[in-house]
Order: structure tokens, then C-alpha cells, then sequence
């Protein structure tokens, strides 16, 4: 009997062990390492290594000696996946009466590698009232609007230095009006604040938030911290763009805060993959974004193929309040 126990108790500690390493890449803040790589990558990709988690946790019940862990990190899975599911469940609410509806669009155009012509085409059909464009310098910028036929929109861009990848374009239609263009210090690549004509009290932003790479972690970590400002500044606000993190990126769920959301998630459309464009859907996640503040009612998401590009395009809906 006492080697029953103690085998037991063996098989205990090691599925307790089991579970701890399946965790780590799964819920690296738990332990302090959301800002390590490859965990900030790794974890971008949860919903995927959710279900990974679950079959072989399925797998695992075959073998008895298995059990305990295969139960330990199904239920690992489970938990996870009841708290992603709202994501995909999630509805838009009607709007108020006292709104009007915006359209936004984002398509990071990876440097001018993106086919201007498709761009230009989706900016034709869906008509939206702001485009946001990570990596369009000011000849991308121009090349797409040159195609826009008779559609009229202002263009501006802000390029903090000489990296393709800085740069960050935005075109406003000429429905918004008389609209100024500013940009404030603290991002790393170039950001667009747009202001005034037909928006009342609402600020437009497009936004390009610098990657998790391994030896930039605090520089994608302090472009959230001025999403976060932003977010508990008091305008109304939409911010759009490639943000180069997930909902399940802790530092994003912090700059979100309580008074911001992200029009895909709120809608059903958070397991809508944008990155990367070339891989099947169920092995992209949701980098790009449009984020609103809690006056701004989210209304539609969906995302577009672009030639020439890893991010699938985003238009979203939102309503804002009408202007005093």
C-alpha cells in the first residue's frame, strides 16, 4: 500500500508539472513572463494552442498513467477556451438614436509590397471615411489615392525616420470636412491624429504599434503605454491600425484599460485572423485593429485578402456621436 501511495503521490507532482509547462507558453503572465521571448510571441497564438492543449490532453486519457495530467490540462484548455469563446459569440448593439456611423479601414501595406490597386479597389467599394496605412510613405500613399477615381480624399503621412517601416499614411474623405492632421512624440513608428471639419468631438487615429521582437521589448511595450493615454484621455476616440499584439497580450488588455475595446472581439469577429496573410485561417491571429473608446458603439468587423502583403485588410463600423 505504501508503494501505491507514494506512486500516487509521484504521479501527482508530475502531472502538477506536466501542467505548469503547458501553462507557461499559454498564460505566460501568470508567471512573469509575458515580456520574455519567445513567450510574447508564442502567446499571440493562444486560441490555436488552446485546441493543441485540448486533443492532446484527449490523447493522454488512453493511457492510465496519464490521467491525472490529461484531466489537469483539459481543464487547462477548457478554462481557457470558455474565456476566448465571447470573442467569437459576442453581438453588436444597436445603435443609439443620438449616433452616426463611421467607417474605418486598415491595411498595412508592407512597405508598398501591397498591390495599390486592390487597396484602392476595397477603398471603392466599401467607402470608408478614414484609411489607415501602416508602411505607406507618401508615393504609396499617392498611388493609391491617384486610383480612387472620382472618391475624394485628403492624404497626410508621418514618418519618424527613414525605415520604410515607420512610416504611417492615413487618407480622411472629404465627407469628415475641413480636418487637421497632427501627430504627438512617443511612438516609435510615425502615428496620425485626426481632428475637427465634421467630427465634432471625435479623434481618428491611425496607428502602427512597433513588433515584439526579441531585443525590442520595451519599445513595443511603451507604444501600447501611449495607446493606453489615449485610451483614458477624454474625446471620443477611434484608433486603427497594425497594433502588433493580441487580446491575449497582457500589455494590450492593460492599454485597452476599462475605457477602450476592439471592434473585432466586441462583434463576434475576434478569432478573425489578420496575420499572417499568406497562412490558412485557423493558423492567423488578430494584430490589426479597431479600437474605440466606451462612447463609441462597435457595429461591424471584417477582413479582406490584399495582394502583396502579410496582413489581410480590416473595415470596420462604429457609431459615434453626432457632433453638438
Amino acid at each position: 500500500m505504501d508503494n501505491e501511495k507514494a506512486w500516487l503521490v509521484r504521479r501527482v507532482v508530475l502531472s502538477v508539472l506536466f501542467l505548469v509547462v503547458v501553462a507557461v507558453p499559454l498564460y505566460p503572465e501568470l508567471f512573469g513572463l509575458d515580456e520574455v521571448t519567445p513567450f510574447a510571441q508564442l502567446v499571440a497564438f493562444r486560441p490555436q494552442g488552446l485546441v493543441v492543449v485540448l486533443l492532446l490532453g484527449l490523447l493522454m486519457l488512453v493511457r492510465r498513467g496519464w490521467r491525472i495530467a490529461a484531466v489537469l490540462v483539459v481543464a487547462l484548455a477548457l478554462t481557457g477556451g470558455a474565456l476566448t469563446v465571447p470573442r467569437r459569440l459576442s453581438a453588436a448593439d444597436p445603435p443609439a438614436a443620438d449616433t452616426r456611423e463611421l467607417t474605418i479601414m486598415v491595411a498595412n501595406v508592407l512597405g508598398g509590397g501591397a498591390n495599390a490597386g486592390e487597396v484602392a479597389e476595397l477603398i471603392r467599394q466599401r467607402r470608408p471615411d478614414l484609411v489607415s496605412l501602416p508602411e505607406a510613405q507618401v508615393d504609396v500613399r499617392e498611388e493609391i489615392r491617384a486610383q480612387l477615381q472620382d472618391l475624394q480624399y485628403k492624404g497626410y503621412t508621418q514618418q519618424p525616420s527613414k525605415a520604410v517601416e515607420s512610416a504611417t499614411s492615413v487618407l480622411v474623405s472629404a465627407n469628415l470636412g475641413a480636418v487637421r492632421f497632427a501627430t504627438e512624440l512617443g511612438t516609435a513608428f510615425g502615428h496620425v491624429i485626426v481632428t475637427g471639419g465634421n467630427l465634432g468631438d471625435v479623434r481618428l487615429i491611425a496607428y502602427h504599434g512597433f513588433p515584439p521582437l526579441p531585443d525590442s521589448m520595451p519599445t513595443w511595450k511603451q507604444d501600447l503605454l501611449v495607446l493606453r493615454r489615449w485610451c483614458t484621455q477624454d474625446p471620443p476616440t477611434v484608433v486603427a491600425g497594425d497594433f502588433n499584439a493580441t487580446l491575449d497580450h497582457a500589455d494590450f488588455r492593460h492599454a485597452l484599460g476599462t475605457n477602450c475595446r476592439s471592434v473585432g472581439p466586441s462583434v463576434g469577429s475576434g478569432l478573425q485572423g489578420t496575420w499572417p496573410a499568406d497562412q490558412p485561417a485557423v493558423a492567423r491571429t488578430q494584430i490589426d485593429h479597431v479600437v474605440v473608446t466606451r462612447s463609441i458603439q462597435p457595429g461591424r468587423f471584417a477582413t479582406y485578402a490584399i495582394a502583396g502583403t502579410d496582413h489581410r485588410a480590416v473595415v470596420a463600423t462604429v457609431a459615434v456621436p453626432k457632433p453638438g
